[in-house]
C-alpha cells in the first residue's frame, strides 16, 4: 500500500534510549522467525519490478528534459554568435574579430550538437543528483564536444588559431549550458515545489541519526525524496518509529518505500539484512558515508545538494539490464521456436502415439517473487505420475528433499527417458519465455513443496525469472547433488549477471546436452 505523505518534525525523530550493543535471545528468536518466513521476501521481490520500472521512467524523463534543454541552449548560443558575427549587433569591428576567432561553420548545427550530446553522455551529465549540473563536469563535456569537430582543422589552420577557437567555443557553449542547467533547476523548483514523482523514503537507524539526516537539504521539501518515517535500532524503539529493525522487511513491504537511507551506525548483520531486503524490493539504497563490506554490493558516492551519500547497488539486473535481458529473451525464443518448430512437431507426434495422455505436461512451479506459473514440457511420464512422487522419494539420487530425481524412474514412457537425456522435453518452455514467466537463462524453477523446505538465503534465487538453462545445467546437472552448491552457483550468476554471461551459458548448454553428462 502507498504511504500517506507527511512532513518531518522533531517529534517524528525524537530521542530514544541508548542502543543495546547486542541482540537479546528473544530478539534473535524473533529475527530468526522472520528470516524463515517467505511471504515477506516474496512481497518485496514482487514489488521490485514495479520499482525498477518507476526508477527507469524517472531516469528517462530526466534524460529527455535535459537533452531538450541542452539542444535549446546550444541553438540559442549559436544564434547569439551569429547575431554578433554576421548581424553586426555589436558593430562591424566586433563582428570582424568574432569572425576571425569563431568563423562560419565552427558551430555547424547538428554536427556540433551531436558532438555535444556525446560529450555530455560520456561525462555522465545526464545522471541523477548534483553531477548533472556540476560546472566542472559540464565544462569537460563541452571541451570534449568542441575538440571533436576541431581536430581535423589543426592540420589546415595551425595549432595556435585552432587552440584559440577551441577555447572560445568551449567556453561559450559551457556558459550557455551552465546557465541553462541552473535556470532549469530554478524553474522546476518554482513550478513543482513538491514533485509528484518523488521517491517515498524510509530512514533506518538510531532515531537521532535519522532526524539529523532527514533535516539535510538532500531531503528537503523540494527534493526528489519524500520521507515517510523511520525504523529504529534502539530497544525499545521510539514511539514514533514505524517499527524496530527486526521488523524492517514488514515495514518496507507495508509502506511500499522506494528509497532507503541508512543513518548512523548499524552492526554488520542488521546492515546486511537491511540492504538485502531493500535491494530485493528494487529500492534505491543510500547511506551516510560509512564502511561498506557486504558481499555483492557496490557502493557509489553521490551528492545531493552538497550532502555526500553512498548509494548501494547490486552490480546486476537493474532496470535497463532487465529490459535488455527481456529483449534478448523475446528475440531468442522467437528464433528458437521458428528453427525448432519442425523438431517440436515431430516430438509431439511421438509423444502422442507413444502412450495415452496429453502431449504437453503442465506443472505448477515457483517463479520470480514466489509467483506460481504453469511450466510447459513434453510429457515424458505416464498419466497420473505426479501422484506417485511421494512413494519414490527414497529412491531419489539427491540426499536433500529439496531436489528430486530417480534413476530408472518407473513412471517414464517408452521415449520419456530419451527425451529427458536429449533435453528435447524442455523445448515447450520457450512459450513460457514468450509469456514472460521464464527467461532463456536463469535458476531452475522448483515445485511448491520443495520451496516449503527452503531457508532464508535460498530465496535469493527468486530475485530473477527462472530459466530454461542456467549455471546448474552447464555445470553437470544431476552430477551436482548439493543443494547449497546449486544455490551458490545461481546466486553468483545473479550477482555477476551480464548479457555475455547469458550468451556464454547458452553456448555451453549445447555441448553439455550433447555430452549428456549427468543427464538421465
Amino acid at each position: 500500500m502507498e504511504a500517506e505523505p507527511f512532513h518531518i518534525t522533531n517529534q517524528m525523530f525524537e530521542s530514544a534510549p541508548v542502543e543495546m550493543p547486542s541482540r537479546s535471545g528473544a530478539e534473535r528468536r524473533v529475527l530468526d522467525d522472520r528470516r524463515r518466513n517467505p511471504p515477506a521476501r516474496f512481497g518485496l521481490q514482487r514489488r521490485a519490478q514495479s520499482n525498477f520500472r518507476r526508477h527507469f521512467l524517472r531516469g528517462l524523463r530526466r534524460f529527455a528534459v535535459l537533452l531538450t534543454a541542452d539542444l535549446g541552449s546550444f541553438y540559442i548560443m549559436r544564434e547569439l554568435v551569429r547575431a554578433v558575427r554576421e548581424g553586426g549587433v555589436l558593430g562591424e569591428t566586433v563582428a570582424g574579430q568574432v569572425q576571425g576567432v569563431v568563423p562560419t561553420g565552427i558551430l555547424n548545427g547538428w554536427q556540433f550538437a551531436a558532438a555535444l550530446f556525446v560529450g555530455l553522455l560520456v561525462l555522465g551529465s545526464y545522471g541523477a543528483g548534483d553531477r548533472r549540473r556540476g560546472a566542472k563536469r559540464l565544462f569537460l563535456a563541452c571541451a570534449l564536444a568542441t575538440a571533436l569537430p576541431l581536430w581535423m582543422t589543426i592540420w589546415t589552420r595551425g595549432v595556435e588559431l585552432v587552440a584559440l577557437q577551441y577555447g572560445v567555443t568551449a567556453t561559450v557553449v559551457w556558459l550557455g549550458l551552465l546557465a541553462e542547467r541552473r535556470l532549469l533547476e530554478s524553474v522546476i523548483r518554482q513550478v513543482r515545489p513538491r514533485p509528484s514523482d518523488t521517491l517515498t523514503t524510509l530512514f533506518v537507524g538510531p532515531s537521532e541519526a535519522c532526524r539529523a539526516t532527514a533535516a539535510t537539504p538532500a531531503f528537503a521539501v523540494d527534493s526528489e525524496y519524500r520521507p515517510i518515517g523511520f525504523v529504529d535500532t534502539h530497544i525499545p524503539p521510539s514511539r514514533n518509529a514505524l517499527g524496530h529493525i527486526v521488523d524492517f522487511a514488514r515495514v518496507l513491504h507495508e509502506t511500499a518505500a522506494e528509497a532507503i537511507v541508512v543513518c548512523g551506525y548499524l552492526g554488520d548483520e542488521p546492515f546486511r539484512d537491511v540492504v538485502d531486503a531493500a535491494l530485493t524490493s528494487g529500492c534505491k539504497v543510500l547511506s551516510v558515508p560509512r564502511s561498506v563490506s557486504v558481499a555483492g554490493v557496490e557502493p557509489h558516492l553521490v551528492w545531493r545538494r552538497e550532502q555526500a551519500l553512498v548509494e548501494l547497488t547490486t552490480p546486476t539486473l537493474r532496470g535497463g539490464q532487465m529490459l535488455a535481458k527481456r529483449v534478448v529473451d523475446l528475440v531468442g525464443a522467437t528464433i528458437a521456436l521458428i528453427l525448432a518448430g519442425p523438431v517440436m512437431l515431430f516430438v509431439a507426434m511421438l509423444v502422442r502415439f507413444d502412450s495415452p495422455g496429453p502431449v504437453l505436461f503442465r506443472q505448477n512451479r515457483v517463479g520470480r517473487g514466489g509467483r506460481l506459473f504453469k511450466i510447459f514440457k513434453f510429457r515424458t511420464m505416464v498419466a497420473g505420475a505426479e501422484e506417485r512422487r511421494d512413494e519414490l522419494l527414497e529412491r531419489s539420487i539427491y540426499p536433500d528433499r529439496r531436489l528430486f530425481k530417480v534413476i530408472g524412474d518407473p513412471r517414464l514412457t517408452h521415449i520419456g527417458g530419451w527425451l529427458r537425456r536429449t533435453s528435447l522435453d524442455e523445448f515447450p518452455q520457450l512459450f513460457n519465455v514468450l509469456k514472460g514467466e521464464m527467461s532463456l537463462v536463469g535458476p531452475r524453477p522448483p515445485i511448491p513443496s520443495e520451496v516449503e523446505l527452503y531457508e532464508a538465503h535460498h530465496y535469493a534465487r527468486f530475485d530473477v525469472k527462472p530459466g530454461i538453462t542456467g549455471p546448474w545445467q552447464v555445470n553437470g546437472r544431476n552430477r551436482v547433488t548439493d543443494f547449497d552448491h546449486i544455490v551458490a552457483l545461481e546466486t553468483r550468476y545473479i550477482r555477476d549477471w551480464s548479457l555475455w554471461s547469458d550468451l556464454e551459458i547458452l553456448l555451453l548448454t549445447l555441448p553439455a546436452v550433447l555430452r549428456r553428462k549427468g543427464a538421465f
